[in-house]
């Protein structure tokens, strides 16, 4: 039961009802007292409180079906966004989402060469004074964006991005001060894993790894009692550089060994003879081709996947592992052998009831996983937006 101030309570009782609509979706008042163990005098008082915050709407459910007076149906306001930014090598990507996790908007930016954080920085701005009349009459709760390196989460500043070749880059601040907007940076993949709890594969589970491997390399995320795993700092989860083997190929940060370095996607686009792919042709070329030659490979790098994957449910305990971008494809060519692979090096306790699947949310998972991060404030404090 919660303890403190009448006010506290209030504003954490508020917190574990929208914190439900926000995972759980549209409900009924009495399934919501159900699910967060508020009676229902408390659940009336507190939609009241989150419609009156504009958060909120009640609708009449469909009669049918229902033997008395049915309860209301409470959802979330459409018009509660937050606003998402990925910059990678290629493109800038910018999306307005629903504090549903749907996507409103989506808008990408390409270039013709990696461009500088400033550069990023100018560019993200102009984007959204240009979406200005789009965004007025909105509650937007902040930007969130999800970079490709690691974050030092407290200032936003871009620690290394080796892919962007930026280094101790100001970007949170900068980006603040530009568009007059909280804003929220943290690593591209911890960001994927945050999706994958909210909406994904790790809906309902308090416990989550994130893997996911794409061309520039490897990356991962840990929800650990149903919050993010971000360190002192916020470089928590770079499971793509633990070292598996002792080979001297190097990763992107130049250690040696390690999964980023043994298990690419380079390699397999090499061996399936594929110049660019997009994640569903490059899934389907892979499955398809049985040669000696490519089922070596993925026999190779399935080890080494299960090595990295062992030692971090040995660490984590989670109850979901899930699979992004080219590993996902990995699993999909031989399940039982990346079985073997992890069972081999894991903890038979820790490996208990742990569920190895693929994630769910495909191209939109860093735009909901961006705006996920900008919405943990309202989502810890419902009230804080009126504020």
């Amino acid at each position: 039961m919660p303890k403190g101030t009448t006010e506290d309570v209030r504003r954490q009782n508020l917190a574990a009802l929208l914190g439900r609509l926000y995972r759980g979706g549209p409900a009924s008042r009495s399934s919501l007292g159900r699910h967060t163990g508020r009676n229902r005098s408390t659940i009336a008082s507190l939609v009241f409180d989150l419609v009156d915050l504009g958060l909120v709407f009640e609708r009449d459910p469909d009669p049918a079906g229902h033997v008395g007076r049915p309860s209301p149906v409470v959802s979330l306001c459409p018009g509660v966004c937050a606003i998402a930014v990925n910059p990678e090598i290629d493109a800038l990507t910018i999306g307005l989402v629903g504090l549903d996790g749907g996507l409103r908007r989506l808008i990408r930016h390409e270039y013709a060469r990696i461009p500088t954080a400033p550069e990023v920085l100018g560019i993200t701005a102009t984007v959204l004074a240009g979406m200005q009349a789009e965004l007025d009459g909105l509650i937007v709760a902040g930007i969130g964006v999800a970079v490709p390196g690691q974050v030092r989460t407290d200032d936003g500043v871009v620690r290394n991005a080796p892919h962007l070749d930026w280094h101790d880059e100001p970007f949170g601040e900068p980006l603040a001060a530009l568009t007059g907007r909280r804003v929220f940076v943290a690593n591209d993949a911890a960001l994927g894993a945050l999706a994958e709890h909210d909406f994904g594969a790790g809906r309902e589970h308090a416990h989550l790894i994130y893997l996911n491997g794409g061309a520039s390399g490897i990356g991962g995320g840990v929800i650990t009692a149903g919050r993010l795993l971000g360190g002192m700092s916020g470089y928590a989860g770079e499971l793509g550089h633990v070292r598996v083997s002792s080979s001297p190929v190097v990763d992107s940060a130049g250690i040696a060994g390690t999964l980023e370095a043994e298990v690419t996607r380079a390699e397999l686009m090499d061996a399936l003879r594929l110049d660019r792919a997009d994640s569903g042709q490059f899934e389907a070329a892979l499955l398809a081709d049985r040669t000696e030659q490519v089922a070596a490979i993925v026999e190779r790098q399935l080890g080494h996947l299960g090595t990295a994957l062992a030692a971090a449910i040995n660490l984590f305990n989670p109850e979901v592992v899930a699979l992004g971008g080219f590993l996902a494809a990995l699993q999909a060519y031989h399940p039982a052998g990346l079985e073997h692979a992890v069972s081999a090096s894991a903890l038979a306790p820790s490996l208990e009831g742990v569920r190895i699947t693929p994630a769910e949310l495909g191209a939109n998972l860093l735009m909901i996983g961006a705006a996920g991060l900008a919405f943990r404030p309202l989502l810890e404090d419902p009230a804080s937006v009126a504020g």
